[in-house]
């Protein structure tokens, strides 16, 4: 069994502008301004994570708890998916479902990273302290909260998501390549019905530091990610997560699910270098059969070299295309950015706004990746 039809019957998502796809839409319509949060990280922006009420998916408090941001903002969106898909009070075929989940690290303990760091300036012996503070002031749980894998975990217990499951690290490629995986299983015939998607909280001191550090953060009043390359160019992060149900046509079929959209094999390349990136999206873009005319979503970073390779790129390939830039709307989600496009290219498809829609993916130092869907009859 091979080239099998493969529907999305489900999503999930939740960002700045809220969760499910109808404030998505809305913005996607514009004019729309974004959700910005100026002050508590200045002089970077991010796009916060609208309010939510986590009881709604993750019902236990003591789950709530034990979770970090990333965590619950990807809880919830899978069962947002489930719910959409019809699934939510299906154990059987839960139990069936197999997960792809793309997910960075877990989150530092600021106020103990501070203390620590204090502390070394006038320690006598700073290797002596280091190794001291750092066996008795880390929580023993630490590193276990920043496996990657705890977001999958999570889905499994509160959702009862009990199928085979896998989990990808890799910024912006690792959302690619979950989808890229799903996708062909489920053509192949090594799965029936799969969840898949990831999550991501820019709210967190460590992670702007990291970007700021390698001077990829936007640092003046917001621009779009194309008007950015020609003042330096920058990153303004977003907290999201964003999850679908991908199933055969067959499988569908049988449980009496309607389909949302057809997602068709997905695109990657490793783009090592930035210069690169154009070529690679259009050879992936010519691969994958799009059509000159498909709107496009775009993962478009901000980051000058790939953002500016990356719209020259569609300025040839799709001339006259409606083309979105997705980190306008919601913020760069990282590892959930391309999960997160094709959840906002579903809604499209299934509001027949469009009969094709291209999301690419075009990673802020290295990777390139085009997901294609279209609509159903």
């Amino acid at each position: 069994m091979t080239g099998r039809d493969v529907l999305v019957t489900g999503t999930g998502i939740v960002s700045s502008l809220g969760e499910g796809p109808e404030p998505h839409l809305v913005a996607l319509a514009g004019p729309a301004q974004p959700r910005l949060e100026t002050e508590r990280f200045a002089p970077y922006a991010v796009h916060p994570a609208a309010a939510v009420e986590w009881g709604l998916q993750i019902p236990k408090k003591a789950d709530q708890r034990q979770m970090e941001a990333w965590q619950k903002l990807g809880v919830y969106a899978a069962g947002l998916a489930l719910d959409s898909a019809g699934l939510k009070d299906d154990p059987d075929t839960k139990s069936r479902m197999q997960l792809v989940v793309a997910a960075g690290g877990g989150e530092r303990d600021d106020a103990v990273d501070c203390q620590i760091l204090t502390g070394l300036r006038t320690a006598a012996d700073p290797g002596a302290y280091l190794n001291e503070r750092l066996t008795s002031d880390l929580r023993p749980t630490l590193f276990l909260a920043q496996l990657s894998n705890l977001l999958a975990g999570n889905i499994a217990i509160v959702h009862g998501v009990t199928g085979a499951s896998r989990t990808f690290m890799g910024e912006e490629a690792c959302g690619v390549d979950a989808l890229r995986i799903a996708q062909a299983r489920i053509a192949a015939g090594q799965a029936e019905i799969m969840l898949v998607g990831g999550s991501y909280n820019a709210e967190r001191p460590d992670a702007l530091l990291n970007f700021a550090l390698s001077g990829l953060l936007w640092r003046s009043a917001f621009a779009s990610v194309w008007d950015r390359p020609a003042a330096g160019g920058g990153l303004i992060l977003g907290s999201g997560g964003a999850f679908l149900v991908l199933e055969s046509a067959e499988h569908a079929a049988r449980r009496g699910a309607a389909g949302l959209a057809r997602l068709a094999p997905v695109r990657s390349m490793r783009s090592p270098r930035p210069d690169e990136a154009g070529a690679d999206l259009t050879r992936l873009w010519r691969e994958s059969g799009a059509a000159a005319d498909a709107l496009v979503l775009s993962g478009a970073t901000g980051v000058s070299a790939q953002t500016s390779a990356e719209h020259a790129a569609l300025a040839a390939l799709a001339p006259d295309a409606t083309v979105h830039a997705v980190g306008d709307l919601v913020g760069h989600t990282l590892e959930a950015s391309a999960p997160l496009g094709a959840v906002l290219a579903t809604a499209l498809l299934a509001d027949r706004q469009a009969g094709e829609v291209v999301v690419t993916s075009v990673g802020h130092r290295r990777g390139a990746g085009l997901v294609r869907l279209t609509g159903l009859p």
